[in-house]
């Protein structure tokens, strides 16, 4: 299992993952909260200390107006690099006390739920002072196992469903905020639908077949992440997640192939990343399985060409 860190000037908190890089986010504070009319419902500025100097971030948060579902809870940021999908599994390393307050609150009150979201940097005119982000690409998560180090905790997490993040509501000693469910439009019923998700789960069995055959680091888990993933996209969710958030399951099917394979490169995760802030993004279930078809066929061929070369190898 690899650790990596990476600079972003926010929160300390660090991913481990053997196919994903970790993140290393420094202590922020906001100063103001302004409210505003459309999409755009609230906005804050953030000073930033970053090498002995203050760096003032303007951060906003995008939704639409509705609260009929909503929870307040712990946000956690992350780059764009480290987004999170539904399905996807990640362990954090948390070891600051903030955080480590932020782990307590939500096992205590939060129903063992937080958010993980980007903070994506937006354009700003000239004469704004300051980096602007939005955030985005909010995902809601259900904490699945922590386990305590003599240093802080290694909490496993599970994406459940996405999220708009609509208000922030406190800022010390780490972020809080209103959250409402974010999903996709389309009919999960509909015969097109239920042709592509079963294609697709079909080709991820071979995917995964294929991807046992392989040699692995001996850090690397025995289940797949994409068998992870679909197993829990296909059973029924759990009474413990806030029902109202959770994707229909051809929606959460849709996210599954969005996980990397055992010997990634570092240019095929960033290319995954790519594709998973696209499918974040999109509120079409019918173009992200198409999407996730495409990969998959892209995998398979990857793995099978491993396969060759292990075979001659041996």
């Amino acid at each position: 299992m690899s650790v990596r860190t990476l600079n972003l000037g926010l929160p300390s908190v660090r991913c481990v993952s053997s196919a994903s890089a970790g993140t290393s986010l420094r202590p922020f504070t906001l100063n103001r909260l302004a409210h505003r009319r459309g999409f755009c419902l609230a906005a804050g500025c953030l000073d930033v200390g970053v090498s002995g100097k203050s760096q003032r971030l303007r951060v906003l948060c995008f939704s639409s107006k509705s609260l009929d579902s909503s929870l307040d809870l712990p946000l956690l940021p992350f780059q764009p690099d480290e987004v999170l999908v539904p399905s996807e599994s990640k362990t954090l390393h948390l070891y600051e006390a903030r955080f480590l307050a932020l782990l307590e609150e939500s096992l205590n009150k939060g129903q063992k739920q937080f958010v993980h979201f980007v903070l994506d940097p937006v354009p700003s005119s000239g004469s704004s002072t300051g980096a602007s982000y939005a955030a985005r690409y909010g995902c809601l998560v259900y904490i699945e196992n922590v386990e305590k180090l003599d240093i802080g905790a290694l909490v496993s997490i599970r994406g459940i469903g996405r999220v708009s993040i609509m208000n922030m509501t406190q800022t010390e000693p780490y972020l809080r905020g209103v959250a409402i469910p974010m999903q996709d439009g389309t009919d999960g019923s509909d015969s097109e639908i239920v042709s592509k998700v079963t294609a697709l789960k079909e080709s991820l069995a071979n995917l995964n077949n294929l991807e046992i055959k392989l040699k692995a680091s001996q850090d690397e888990p025995l289940q797949t992440r994409i068998r992870s993933s679909m197993i829990w996209a296909e059973k029924e969710a759990p009474e413990v997640y806030s029902q109202a958030f959770i994707p229909g399951v051809s929606e959460r099917i849709s996210f599954a192939a969005l996980q990397p394979v055992s010997g990634s490169t570092q240019t095929e995760i960033l290319t995954l990343q790519r594709r998973k802030l696209w499918a974040m993004a999109t509120r079409d279930t019918s173009k992200r399985l198409n999407n996730g078809l495409q990969l998959v066929k892209h995998n398979i061929a990857l793995i099978a060409a491993k396969l060759a070369i292990q075979s001659v190898e041996i």
